[in-house]
């Protein structure tokens, strides 16, 4: 019989050494980006309810067409009435800001990953296990660095939401024909000018969905990031199973699930919108 690996132990140590040497710093970080959210949370809800309804169904309107204008603003309108409307602004301002973090980092990611193959095959494994990673486990690590709160569901969100960002841009980048390549730097463009008059251009299909990706999957982690603090309408589906009511869990899935078809389908009529120039 083999012996066990001690893997639990040194992962352990690992943390716990981060924790020791970086903890102040690490909750200094966690405070800050607790009241940027907050404040941006309390600017959100300062703003009349049927104002913000308003705004997201015009957006909804310049992403597609009048009849998801109006479904936006009737499924809105029917969540504010079940008395949800904060919950919903809390998960929205959380589920926008990490998925935006996770396409400023991924995308350049992608990118840089396309041109260069060494570097995909360096961060392929990376992805796998971020992707097939029970999301549970990254709650722990986050949970000992930032305590609970709003920061670790966001840092669990961003880890969690960010690889199709990074493979649907690669992928993008790679379909571009080569033949389009070969005749910008046969005219002369430089490497600049291939990347963002040629390359990705050419790419915004896949990266756009790598957008809609993106957030489909923040969304998805909103219930599971309720059991570290992180509140809004996952919170109201941990209270419904804490107390086995299954009125509250069935609004407040209703809600997340209204808040998902808002959010995937103004993001892919802007990928249509795109495809069709």
């Amino acid at each position: 019989m083999l012996p066990k690996i001690p893997l639990a132990n040194w992962i352990n140590d690992f943390v716990n050494w981060i924790t020791k040497v970086l903890g102040p710093v690490l909750m200094d970080i966690s405070k800050f980006v607790e009241h940027v959210m907050n404040a941006i949370t309390a600017g959100v809800l300062w703003v009349p309810w049927w104002l913000v309804i308003l705004l997201i169904a015009a957006i909804g309107y310049l992403s597609g067409k009048w009849k998801l204008a109006v479904g936006t603003a009737i499924g809105l309108v029917f969540v504010y009435d079940l008395q949800l409307w904060n919950d919903l602004i809390n998960t929205l301002v959380m589920v926008v800001v990490s998925a935006a973090i996770s396409l400023v980092i991924g995308i350049p990611i992608g990118i840089a990953a396309a041109r260069r193959a060494g570097l995909y095959r360096v961060i392929s494994p990376i992805l796998d296990l971020m992707q097939t990673m029970p999301p549970f486990v990254y709650l722990v690590p986050v949970l000992l660095l930032f305590s609970v709160g709003t920061v670790p569901a966001i840092l669990a969100t961003i880890v969690f939401a960010m690889p199709p960002s990074i493979r649907l841009t690669r992928l993008g980048i790679l379909q571009v024909p080569e033949d389009l390549v070969e005749a910008a730097e046969a005219f002369g463009a430089t490497d600049r000018q291939l990347l963002w008059k040629v390359q990705i251009p050419l790419a915004m299909p896949s990266i756009k969905a790598g957008v809609n990706q993106t957030l489909m999957l923040a969304l998805s982690m909103v219930v599971i990031a309720s059991m570290v603090g992180a509140g809004g309408l996952g919170a109201d589906v941990m209270q419904a199973l804490e107390t086995l009511n299954v009125g509250t869990g069935v609004e407040a899935g209703l809600a997340i699930v209204i808040l998902a078809v808002v959010l995937d389908r103004i993001s892919q009529g802007f990928g249509k919108d795109y495809l069709n120039k």
